[in-house]
């Protein structure tokens, strides 16, 4: 293993967990991130994430519900070519910029199964700003 893995967001995948952290914005928000898996661990090639799942806004480590999404979600998208390629989370405290145990245990998990899984943290501080109108920085970490 060795070398940075980079990663491509489309714009769908981003709109939708933006509107999913901001249609809940005093709960922590989770899902999962799907795209094409690729054919071999090469450095060059980038993470492509096509599409962002919503999973909860609530009760984030109920483990039977999030296996039970994760098996779902990789039946639903596999006809289409795709897989799970990462995890998104967003805290439900404004200041609290900070991966929390559960979420790194979700990302661990997909990470046993793509080691190149992407885990994302939603930046409250960016998103709010984007709420008023004033944001122009990324709202993720």
């Amino acid at each position: 293993m060795g070398g940075e893995c980079r990663y491509e967001i489309a714009q769908e995948a981003y709109v939708k967990l933006a509107l999913h952290a901001l249609k809940h914005r005093s709960s922590a928000v989770n899902g999962l991130l799907v795209g094409p898996l690729p054919a071999s661990s090469s450095s060059g090639a980038a993470v492509q994430i096509a599409d962002a799942v919503p999973l909860s806004h609530a009760h984030i480590g109920l483990l039977p519900s999030l296996e039970l999404a994760l098996t779902q979600v990789e039946e639903h998208f596999r006809a289409q070519g795709l897989g799970i390629v990462g995890y998104y989370h967003a805290n439900e405290r404004f200041d609290d910029n900070e991966l929390g145990g559960t979420a790194r245990k979700i990302g661990d998990h997909i990470f046993r199964y793509f080691p190149q899984a992407a885990l994302l943290l939603l930046n409250s501080k960016n998103l709010e700003a984007l709420i008023k109108g004033k944001g122009k920085e990324p709202i993720l970490k």
